[in-house]
């Protein structure tokens, strides 16, 4: 079992709870803001201008607060998804030395076993080709036919033509949404573009040379060019 694992659907439930909890606040925040809005409508003839700036002001800061609590939302929820992110890769990491493992013993018992050496040597270089690797097959030409070894199965002849890296270099979920400059699937550490109109918004810290998180607003390298232009 993986270090960790056994914990995470507590921490996804109690996760998720918290955004639900932070939900609440944001709705309890937009009826305060829809109720002080009605107010100040009613009341603003009637009002001092020192009244309506604080009026105005109130409502201005239940704007803020709302703001406040989105963005924590939205950081907990790439932290949730780098959690469950981070698992997978273990899990992944541990799978592919399993198989390496597996084949290990495999091979030497079939070194063991006269009939798959007889077996193994029937086999055409050809084939020995066409069996390595995943999404490297063309054609049913290609794929050379399974047979099933003494004291094997299809299955450990399949296990056999996988490689233990192609676990790890599986391809990427084609609906997972990419970002940054390198157009890749969110990972690891994460830092948004203060630019609200940025057209990629998210980066990975390495891609724009940062290890921790700066201090104030931030600018990614496009959006800097950018406003050095407009200057």
């Amino acid at each position: 079992c993986v270090p960790g694992i056994e914990n995470l659907p507590c921490e996804l439930q109690r996760n998720f709870q918290l955004m639900r909890e932070l939900d609440q606040r944001t709705e309890d925040k937009k009826a305060e803001i829809d109720s002080l809005a009605a107010e100040y409508i009613e009341s603003v003839k009637n009002m001092l201008p020192e009244e309506r700036v604080e009026h105005l002001k109130k409502i201005q800061s239940a704007y803020s607060k709302c703001k406040e609590y989105s963005d924590d939302k939205v950081q907990l929820a790439m932290q949730t998804y780098e959690m469950v992110d981070k698992h997978i890769r273990r899990l992944d990491a541990d799978l592919a030395r399993f198989e390496a493992d597996l084949k290990d013993k495999l091979e030497g018992s079939d070194f063991e076993n006269p009939g798959s050496r007889s077996l193994k040597k029937g086999r055409s270089q050809k084939d020995k080709r066409g069996s390595r690797g995943r999404g490297r097959r063309t054609s049913e030409e290609d794929t050379p036919k399974k047979k099933k070894l003494k004291g094997g199965s299809e299955f450990a002849d399949t296990i056999l033509s996988v490689h233990p890296s192609d676990v790890l270099d599986m391809p990427v979920d084609p609906n997972e949404p990419t970002y940054c400059l390198c157009h890749q699937v969110s990972y690891g550490e994460m830092i948004g573009c203060d630019n609200p109109d940025c057209p990629i918004e998210w980066f990975h810290f390495a891609c724009v040379d940062l290890t921790t998180k700066p201090k104030g607003k931030w600018f990614c390298p496009r959006c800097v060019q950018e406003r050095k232009k407009k200057k």
